[in-house]
């Protein structure tokens, strides 16, 4: 059997810390043959060495380009626009299967190039499940922003840029001493609260000293009803950690906040799900996506409305971004050491054909 080649190229988008390989995930897939080629990356939390020292094999930062086409690129986030073909087999997060900004000239690159994208959102084992998510670390993270946030609107002063942490802990103890020692007598509501990323969320405001009682964990039970929900503007802190899949009534409104006035207590929406240019975001509140450096934006609700926050950084587990792609790539393990196996199995092949429809769909949408 020939040896199986892994490329991992480096991130392009700024600030993500998180690696789809980790040092510990790659000297496995060594352990049983593979090839694994890393790009040299400063952004990275791990250090080339720690590749190096396991038996990869550093290359040039962003020289994926030149790799042989036979050779599979592992990646996180999507690639910088471009029209450029693309002739490789990709393994990443490409967000473009859900008719999002820009999705069909991001599969038309695939379609001009013969290459093919198995997107690391759509990889499920035999029951439907994802194999690997960010989901848990996502709702952490957001949560702790959110509480940051809190903290920060409370002081009269607008939340400054994020840094990564060294681990949870730090985190954790970071956000508890912003709030002046403990959380308690803040109040979340957290929807989405039984899937990873809703676990996340309520680990967190559990840990930063949130009582039980002033946790409210909302599911699909809770919303079945319809929204927009009164419920969310009588907390401190909302945040969306659901899986968007369909059209569904608003959670919220900007009518509704404007009706309900200075009896308002909802001061940050923190979502993490981050569907702002998904036609069915259920946040139709604001239009843009945060950024570390600038993690709210304030909804524009006139002078005399106490202020709303939005937090909507699409890649916030990389505040945490060693435990998280640790977790993340040993959920993907099991799945990358099929990789040679890939024409028959059926992980691999549900992805193949996933992106099969997605991309005629593109096509058809580009005219090609």
């Amino acid at each position: 059997m020939s040896t199986q080649r892994l490329w991992l190229r480096c991130e392009k988008k700024e600030f993500e810390r998180r690696s789809a390989l980790t040092p510990t995930t790659a000297k496995k897939l060594i352990d049983v043959g593979f090839q694994i080629s890393v790009e040299r990356d400063e952004q990275r939390i791990f250090d080339n060495a720690e590749f190096e020292a396991v038996g990869c094999t550093l290359v040039d930062n962003n020289s994926w380009p030149n790799a042989p086409t036979d050779v599979p690129i592992i990646g996180l986030k999507e690639l910088p626009v471009s029209e450029d073909p693309l002739p490789h087999t990709h393994i990443q997060f490409a967000h473009c299967y859900k008719r999002q900004a820009g999705w069909s000239s991001v599969l038309a690159r695939f379609y001009k190039g013969g290459g093919t994208l198995y997107d690391l959102e759509f990889l499920t084992d035999a029951t439907g499940r994802r194999v690997a998510a960010f989901g848990y670390h996502a709702g952490f993270a957001g949560a702790a922003a959110g509480a940051l946030a809190l903290a920060a609107q409370r002081s009269g002063k607008k939340l400054g840029g994020l840094d990564p942490y060294e681990n949870e802990t730090a985190m954790i103890e970071d956000v508890k001493n912003v709030l002046g020692g403990s959380a308690n007598g803040v109040k979340a509501l957290v929807i989405g609260a039984l899937g990873r990323c809703g676990r996340g969320a309520v680990d967190l405001f559990r840990k930063i000293g949130v009582a039980e009682n002033d946790i409210l964990k909302w599911d699909m039970a809770e919303t079945a009803k319809g929204g927009p929900f009164q419920e969310i503007l009588d907390v401190d802190i909302f945040v969306n950690c659901i899986y968007l899949s369909s059209s569904i009534p608003p959670f919220m409104t900007k009518d509704q906040i404007m009706a309900a006035g200075k009896a308002r207590r909802l001061s940050v929406v923190v979502d993490v799900s981050c569907d702002t240019t998904n036609p069915f975001n259920p946040i139709p509140i604001y239009s843009i996506n945060t950024t570390f450096p600038e993690p709210t934006v304030p909804l524009d609700l006139g002078d005399d409305l106490p202020l709303l926050s939005v937090i909507s950084i699409d890649h916030l587990p990389t505040l945490l971004p060693r435990e998280a792609s640790e977790q993340f790539s040993n959920d993907l393990l099991p799945s990358l050491l099929q990789l040679p196996q890939r024409s028959t199995a059926k992980v691999w092949t549900d992805a193949e054909k996933l992106f099969n429809e997605k991309q005629r769909e593109a096509v058809e949408a580009e005219g090609l």
